[in-house]
């Protein structure tokens, strides 16, 4: 394969990546010609020629373990994608101590340590980072405050790395979606939705500005989206909360 979009030796690294966002981006890549590793806490029935790293995000030694892994694999790391994350949402007043904990600690304590220890091998490549936050970490969502505080959190911690690390030649930018059709927006629903995941559902498509032709985005869209903010030639885009949401933070 040869042309701008060509990864043939390049790796990536999919944090998350077992999941219906992190394994569209793995097939993105991989189409490209891309090595990549896999880091999740399940990783069944991941396809052979990836390189399935076993990790709890929420552990620092695992953080670190995922990068050294890839490295001593493919000898490289020239693309990071934190794609792990949980929702929680409830009435504030009723929310646990362990619900914002867990929420924290995978969402925005996870990414941190994944990236801290991602910077040196990115250095030596030039590589970039690329965090998952959500449309949530733009705007408030009511009944949500700690999955809003831990995307939002996201956000800014990207834009402050990409600051700081601008000058080791390495790129941070964060993708931040709507609702995406997962399964993990399923269990949401079957989760949160008293009952009635279909009127969950609904309610959810509802802020959406299209009307009739309301529908979530597709897993492979946002991988799509993650494969050309990755390209060289956008080099100049850095420290950016890219939205790809139909409009939800467009305003009402």
């Amino acid at each position: 394969m040869t042309g701008i979009d060509d990864w043939s030796g390049k790796t990536v690294l999919i944090v998350g990546g077992s999941g219906g966002m992190g394994r569209a981006t793995a097939q993105e890549f991989e189409g490209a010609g891309a090595n990549i590793a896999v880091a999740d806490i399940n990783i069944e029935n991941l396809p052979s020629q990836y390189l399935a790293i076993k990790s709890d995000i929420i552990k620092i030694s695992d953080c670190a373990g995922m990068i050294s892994k890839t490295v001593g694999r493919f000898g490289r790391l020239d693309l990071l994608v934190n794609a792990a994350g949980v929702w929680v949402e409830g009435e504030s007043s009723e929310m646990s101590e362990d619900q914002w904990d867990r929420t924290i600690d995978i969402n925005l304590k996870g990414t941190f340590f994944t990236c801290r220890y991602a910077i040196p091998e990115l250095e030596k490549t030039g590589g970039q980072i690329i965090n998952i936050a959500s449309d949530a970490g733009l705007m408030g969502s009511s009944g949500a405050a700690i999955y809003c505080a831990s995307k939002g959190g996201v956000v800014l911690l990207t834009k402050a790395l990409a600051l700081e690390l601008a000058p080791k030649g390495i790129r941070v930018n964060a993708i931040c979606p709507c609702d995406v059709e997962t399964p993990m927006l399923e269990f949401q629903a079957r989760q949160f939705g008293g009952g009635n995941p279909q009127a969950y559902l609904a309610k959810l498509k509802s802020i959406y500005p299209q009307g009739a032709r309301q529908r979530f985005a597709k897993a492979q869209e946002i991988a799509a989206f993650i494969f050309a903010i990755a390209q060289p030639r956008l080099a100049p885009i850095t420290g950016a909360a890219l939205p790809i949401d139909f409009g939800t933070t467009a305003g009402r």
